[in-house]
């Protein structure tokens, strides 16, 4: 076997599976949060990439800049959408909600393709495109950055939910709303500040993807799709489960599609998300649920 090749291959899947973690992240979280699935999550890559894409190339921003502006935009999108898609309906069952994201998906689909037109953008990188080397190996230096800024989320996220009150606040609302209510938290407060980070972490995932895509308005669907797969196979409502399931679907795929065919390389995720439905229905780190007759 080429270890060239194939270390090439494991960097590259890490890097898409940070991707899909990211995406699976913002499901996880809003799903225990608010007991919903947001269908729209994969618009909260894409819109950003937008933003991201138009400042740099269209306004001239330095990096930095439009990264930050980006992220607070996405957040207050992440807050409206909280207002109109979820926060009417928080009384009602699950499937009104769930219409009300694919609505919403479609018509942020949709509003993209009207503002920024229907011509692909390709965004500079803020990191060189010549490949690091080491040895024979040649990495993207893009991919280097992907994994370190997701690590960097993955450790800030658990200080911020293990560490602070606020992060404690948003684990006992996941965990039980009505004894959150009764100890003074605003639940409403609580869903709110998730959904607005869920929707930070999607523009994370926007902005990091654009440079290796040419970015479109329909880059969200795809990987709002595999960041879905990535938290079923992991164990749909597990944080552990999102991220190792993202970072195992990425490596798969790319393995899979250089030994075996790249012109099938999407469908791998739905071939793993049905293999592990039939064995493991609850996901590597999914909890069983039982009902009392």
């Amino acid at each position: 076997m080429d270890f060239a090749t194939n270390f090439q291959l494991l960097v590259s899947g890490l890097a898409m599976g940070s991707i899909y973690a990211l995406v699976a992240l913002g499901f996880v979280l809003i799903n225990n949060a608010a007991g919903v699935v947001n269908f729209a999550q994969g618009e909260f890559v894409m819109l950003p990439a937008f933003f991201a894409a138009v400042l740099l190339t269209e306004f001239n921003f330095g990096f930095i800049p439009a990264y930050i502006l980006t992220l607070v935009g996405i957040g207050i999108v992440g807050y409206i959408f909280e207002r109109v898609a979820y926060y009417p309906l928080r009384n009602r069952t699950f499937l009104p909600v769930i219409i009300s994201t694919i609505g919403v998906s479609m018509f942020l689909k949709n509003g993209a393709q009207l503002v920024f037109g229907t011509e692909p953008i390709n965004p500079p990188r803020p990191v060189p495109s010549a490949p690091i080397m080491i040895g024979d190996v040649a990495i993207d230096p893009q991919f280097v950055l992907i994994l370190g800024v997701t690590i960097v989320c993955l450790i800030f996220q658990y200080i911020f939910f293990e560490k602070t009150t606020l992060g404690r606040k948003l684990q006992a609302t996941a965990q039980d709303k009505q004894m959150s209510r009764l100890l003074g938290i605003r639940i409403s407060v609580m869903i709110a500040i998730t959904f607005i980070y869920s929707s930070i972490l999607g523009g994370v995932a926007g902005i990091l993807v654009g440079p290796i895509f040419y970015v479109t308005k329909d880059m969200g669907g795809l990987l709002g799709l595999k960041g879905f797969c990535a938290a079923i196979v992991g164990g749909f409502g597990s944080v552990r489960g999102a991220i190792l399931g993202g970072f195992l679907l990425g490596i798969i795929e790319q393995y899979a599609a250089y030994y075996m065919s790249s012109a099938y390389r999407d469908g791998f995720a739905f071939i793993i998300l049905i293999l592990v439905l039939l064995f493991w229905p609850m996901g590597f780190f999914g909890e069983k649920v039982s009902e009392k007759a």
